[in-house]
């Protein structure tokens, strides 16, 4: 394989952005993100375009890529693809390896093969956690999380000990909205993102885990002391509710958690993520139904959580990431996310609950996830949908 090096440019932020996606970024600023704690949201600041710092080198290509994740001793990585495959990469991209003992998934629509997280112990105990659709009875399905034991032995490679530790109730009819990201805590919690699936309601419903921010101990066991323990049954993993479909979650420097969730027609936001907060959703949003039907925007409802920051016309969000890296030192402590119908690789910056954007590059196909490497470079994974290749690509600085 010989790597193409590709330089990019940078495209104009906020009101300045194309029809390509972008938008018209807001910022709500004030209060520590509980409900009615932000004002009245305004303008974000112009960004003033700039050439792009790095240079993107494709590593390989994939079928339909949906997540990425760096193996401890920075050599491999795992990448999952929609339909059902998880690959195994050298990072200098010379081989990718099927790792067998992957559950079957329920293909089609925004549904598949999901999120990849290694365990935080994972050079003592080989655990790996996937995310994926899986069908129910009838014409239904929801989102779940197995976790098992890769093993690396006469060069190939599979899970052992698969369980499900998690899954999504209700199971609903439809394919979209998931959500299914995987994010360990600092303090070993597992945190998942679970989609409304494009039902609504559920968001609001605390007897369903659809529309929330779940918390749970890494065998999926509620933790004592959850936000709504006492109640039991899913209700007891619900960490904050009145989410749309969240695709990403991630911790800053600080401890704080913050989700990037796609909004309906219009309204993706940014949320920094406060334990048994309410985010509003279906009842509020700065967006619009699909169609055009009205949606009462955040301030009319101060009792809700509102976003530190939101889009429209929207980012269309892969992921999200929070860099800590030293080879881009100007961007440490940044948030990025990856944009879809946008295009684009978006660099935030926060500061306690507030959020702006700071700068938009872009990358002239659809972005499905972003991820820091052992060595600090960047990595991007082109979304491939419909069944279509994606490339991997390493961003390092120019020069």
């Amino acid at each position: 394989m010989h790597p193409r090096t590709i330089l990019l440019p940078a495209l104009a932020l906020a009101a300045a952005c194309s029809a390509g996606g972008g938008g018209n970024a807001q910022t709500a600023s004030g209060g520590d993100g509980a409900a009615g704690g932000a004002t009245d949201a305004s303008t974000a600041a112009r960004a003033v375009p700039a050439p792009a710092p790095f240079v993107a080198t494709p590593v390989a290509t994939f079928v339909e890529p949906w997540a990425m994740t760096f193996l401890p001793g920075g050599k491999q990585a795992l990448v999952t693809e929609k339909k059902g495959k998880l690959k195994l990469l050298t990072i200098d991209g010379a081989t990718a390896i099927d790792v067998a003992g992957v559950p079957a998934v329920a293909y089609g629509g925004q549904g598949g093969l999901g999120d990849v997280v290694p365990h935080p112990d994972f050079a003592r105990n080989g655990l790996v956690y996937l995310s994926y659709a899986e069908a129910g009875e009838g014409d239904t399905r929801g989102a779940a999380v197995a976790r098992g034991k890769l093993v690396l032995a006469n060069g190939g490679a599979r899970l052992e000990n698969v369980q499900v530790i998690w899954r999504q109730s209700p199971k609903v009819s439809g394919r979209g909205h998931y959500g299914h990201r995987i994010l360990f805590a600092p303090d070993g919690h597992l945190f998942i993102s679970s989609g409304e699936r494009q039902k609504f309601t559920p968001a609001q419903d605390m007897n369903a885990n659809l529309g929330k921010i779940l918390r749970l101990n890494d065998d999926g066991s509620v933790p004592k002391d959850n936000p709504f323990a006492d109640k039991g049954g899913v209700t007891a993993q619900i960490w904050s509710l009145g989410h749309r479909n969240p695709l990403g979650i991630a911790f800053d420097a600080k401890g704080q958690l913050w989700d990037m969730e796609m909004g309906p027609e219009g309204g993706d936001e940014l949320n920094r993520v406060v334990r048994g907060a309410n985010y509003g959703y279906p009842t509020v949003s700065n967006g619009n139904h699909y169609g055009g039907e009205d949606i009462p925007d955040h301030d009319t409802r101060p009792e809700f959580s509102r976003p530190a920051l939101w889009w429209t016309p929207v980012v269309s969000p892969g992921n999200l990431i929070f860099y800590s890296g030293d080879m881009f030192p100007a961007w440490k402590g940044s948030a990025f996310i990856p944009g879809l119908s946008s295009q684009s690789l978006v660099r935030v910056v926060t500061s306690g609950s507030t959020a702006r954007e700071a700068e938009r590059f872009e990358m002239g196909a659809r972005i499905r996830e972003v991820e820091q490497g052992p060595d600090g470079a960047l990595w991007l994974l082109e979304d491939g949908e419909n069944g279509a290749t994606g490339r991997l690509l390493k961003l390092t600085p120019k020069g």
